[in-house]
């Protein structure tokens, strides 16, 4: 296994006879190699055999072709798993984060229940339910915001994640325009996975059961498409990542009361892709600073594994809209260092008022004033009034 290939700008293209070419002698080893956006993977013959591909064209499957693939490759032990939450959990304290929103498909719930009753307290989780175990969650009761019971206030339902489209390195986010190279592909403008007539009638089940919709849309046609959908259900939820967006629907975020979940680090990672692939419409590609003008609240989050779990790398990348010493991209759409430290929070207030729990990060600097905010030095990290971590 392997994880973390972009081959979005490559000049060829990956096919499965690279992969057996690099590794002959054990050519009978299933290989899976993750891209890193984690919508597609790329298979050696004998994977394609195991997962019955063998007569896929390339070995390279994208969105719910290679799901099932996901689900086995991530099948561990849950003493394994959770050991490795505990370490990511410590990391992510280290850096200041106090809670996370975990999208782990299906259903993470459970696991993370099982964690904090067995030692893992470093963290606030709020665990979003996909399609498949939305009707599990609405038969036990349970609405977004609920406090687990038995988790010292620590675990709580999530939100009702539906993935619309695709992602911009796979070239599967849906748009308006076609892919530069895929006219002659079955998907030029990327993969709506769930269309209209699928999406409103889950977000009404989910919304009448007091679940928020959390809808993952990166293609201007698909968050055009979302928008219309919390439209027409009367829902307030989110958008997750709304990465390029139609001029007309930068409004409708506030008119509707959606928020926009970004991750600013993604911008870094995809500038040369989008330049490329949404050439002539970068001007409206995460366009934070033109959200925040329109009214829409946004809030900031990482997409990890995609970009790392540490919001100082997300809050530089929202302001500064730069990293290794380029120019910054677009820096028309940069937003200030105290909205995206605002946006970092959970209830979008960067102070605390009397009532707030102490859920506090200590700096070694002052975000305000510095620059260095991507490497912004923690010195501790306090949940509910505890340290949860705090520097020797």
């Amino acid at each position: 296994m392997g994880y973390g290939f972009r081959d979005a700008m490559w000049a060829d293209r990956p096919h499965r006879d690279l992969l057996d070419a690099a590794a002959p002698d054990v050519a009978h080893v299933p290989v899976v190699l993750i891209s890193g956006d984690l919508h597609s993977c790329w298979l050696n013959s004998a994977a394609a055999r195991r997962y019955g591909w063998a007569d896929h064209a390339s070995g390279v499957l994208r969105e719910s072709e290679w799901q099932p693939i996901l689900a086995d490759v991530n099948r561990l032990p849950p003493e394994v798993l959770d050991a490795w939450a505990a370490k990511s959990a410590a990391a992510a304290a280290a850096r200041g984060v106090v809670g996370l929103v975990e999208l782990e498909a299906p259903w993470p719930l459970d696991a993370w229940i099982r964690r904090v009753r067995g030692g893992n307290r470093a963290l606030r989780v709020a665990c979003g339910v996909w399609p498949s175990h939305l009707e599990e969650a609405i038969e036990r009761g349970l609405r977004s915001g609920e406090v687990i019971h038995g988790t010292d206030g620590l675990v709580e339902m999530g939100p009702f994640k539906v993935i619309t489209d695709g992602s911009l390195n796979t070239r599967t986010a849906y748009c308006h325009d076609p892919y530069p190279g895929l006219e002659g592909d079955a998907h030029p403008h990327g993969m709506l996975l769930v269309p209209p007539e699928e999406l409103v009638p889950l977000m009404e089940r989910a919304w009448g059961a007091g679940l928020r919709p959390a809808v993952h849309a990166i293609g201007d046609r698909a968050n055009s498409l979302a928008l219309d959908a919390f439209e027409r259900v009367g829902a307030r939820g989110t958008i997750e990542h709304a990465q390029l967006l139609d001029e007309a629907d930068l409004g409708r975020f506030a008119a509707l009361g959606v928020v926009a979940s970004v991750q600013p680090e993604h911008a870094m990672d995809d500038r040369d892709v989008a330049d490329h692939h949404w050439a002539g419409r970068t001007g409206r590609a995460f366009a934070f600073g033109a959200l925040l003008t329109a009214g829409a609240r946004l809030v900031l989050g990482s997409d990890a594994p995609v970009a790392p779990l540490d919001p100082w790398v997300t809050i530089a990348a929202a302001v500064d809209r730069s990293r290794d010493g380029r120019e910054p991209w677009h820096p028309e759409h940069a937003i200030p260092v105290a909205e995206a430290i605002a946006a970092s929070t959970r209830n979008g207030r960067a102070n605390l008022a009397e009532g707030d729990e102490a859920d506090l990060v200590v700096t070694d600097d002052n975000p305000y004033e510095g620059r260095a905010l991507r490497s912004m030095p923690v010195s501790a990290t306090m949940l509910g009034g505890r340290w949860t971590w705090r520097e020797d």
